[in-house]
């Protein structure tokens, strides 16, 4: 019998093949389809890149404008939706509505019907049009307001901000919005991207499959880094201070949210052309505090641990792109979910159309042959106690 060996986390063993995306961690490449996330995020729109993404090529002129309209049509949700989240404690996380609200959906339209090219279509329009809505709805639901109708007549982005303030945001903003949707898309197989691939692999339903993937984003270690990176920044207080920061962090050997990739040996590429739209905004809207503080920041951070690979990555810009944007803290990561949908649902299409259900082994550690203990001979231990503390 072959022994196996044990990789923590499976770093870097293969789960599949895709033709979805492709990262050089080493050069800091990261492509959609082929097509280099620099050229995209320059000429690109969201949804464009969403249908790149799902379906596999970039869209004629006349398809585009159908995904769109289909997309712009499907947008508000049930009333039994927003009446289910009306409930929802005002304290929980949007993580946690957002994660509940997706899975409903599959109560109202999943089918299960995997080789009805009509359905998955729908799915992926419905799927796509429907969780920015949520998103935005329960911002304003947990506060005892009605949630801001969607409007027809605006683009993806725009419509979000909309939804969000009911104020339409002026074109610049919204286009840097639209960048950062495209940016978050899509990268490879991450943590939530695989659970969205093991649940797809039992051939339930898409909203189950988006369902999971965003419980897993939800993690403080995958998808609340945009959110720490803020709180830190706010800790560190001023530029005075981050020498000090920096160097107590490296002393202590305590991670400094934003910075390090788990692939990225080199700056995140998507964080080179955050940076580029956060100047942008901040020259239009004017510097403040805690983004020379980020700056600053960065500077350090590259001199101290540059030799080491360590660099800004995409969470450490996108924070203060939406922050500046008057995006409340805690919708950064529905926002990683918003953007990240195109990704899953790409995921979920390759998976399905080659499926194996995913089973992998493990490496059993226990003991063998232990005899049944009658109930009345058991010794009592307090579940909460460790086995270590109870020896």
């Amino acid at each position: 019998m072959t022994v196996c060996e044990y990789i923590p986390g499976l770093e870097n063993i293969p789960a599949a093949r895709s033709s979805i995306s492709y990262v050089d961690g080493k050069q800091g490449i990261l492509e959609y389809r082929g097509i280099p996330i620099e050229e995209l995020a320059q000429k690109s729109t969201s949804l464009e890149t969403a249908y790149l993404l799902i379906w596999g090529r970039l869209p004629s002129k006349e398809e585009l404008a159908t995904f769109e309209a289909d997309i712009y049509n499907h947008r508000r949700i049930k009333y039994r939706i927003r009446d289910m989240m009306k409930c929802f404690p005002e304290t929980g996380h949007p993580m946690d509505a957002l994660q509940t609200s997706a899975a409903a959906l599959g109560l109202f339209y999943a089918r299960r019907t995997l080789n009805d090219p009509a359905y998955i279509w729908d799915a992926v329009v419905r799927l796509m049009a429907k969780i920015p809505t949520m998103v935005a709805a329960f911002k304003l639901m947990r506060k005892g307001n009605d949630p801001i109708q969607p409007r027809d007549d605006l683009d993806y982005a725009t419509n979000f901000l909309y939804m969000l303030t009911e104020q339409v945001p002026d074109p610049i903003a919204a286009r840097i919005f639209d960048v950062c949707l495209i940016l978050h898309a899509e990268h490879t197989i991450n943590a939530s991207t695989f659970s969205a691939m093991v649940t797809s692999s039992t051939l339930t339903d898409p909203y189950a499959v988006v369902a999971s993937a965003v419980g897993t984003l939800a993690g403080p270690l995958h998808g609340g880094a945009n959110e720490e990176v803020i709180e830190m920044l706010n800790e560190i207080g001023s530029i005075e201070n981050v020498r000090a920061y920096v160097e107590d962090c490296v002393t202590n050997k305590k991670k400094i949210m934003g910075f390090g990739h788990r692939v990225y040996k080199v700056k995140d590429p998507r964080a080179t052309i955050l940076q580029t739209l956060a100047e942008r905004l901040f020259d239009q809207r004017g510097r403040d505090r805690i983004y020379d503080i980020a700056v600053e920041l960065e500077k350090v951070i590259e001199e101290k641990l540059g030799h080491k690979g360590i660099y800004a990555n995409v969470d450490f810009y996108s924070g203060l792109v939406y922050r500046k944007l008057g995006i409340p803290t805690d919708l950064f990561t529905p926002i990683f979910a918003i953007a990240r949908v195109a990704g899953w649902l790409a995921h979920w299409r390759e998976q399905i159309n080659e499926n194996r259900i995913f089973r992998p082994t493990q490496i059993y550690q226990g003991e063998h042959g232990i005899p049944y203990v009658a109930l009345g001979d058991r010794v009592h231990r307090d579940p909460l106690v460790s086995v270590a503390d109870d020896r």
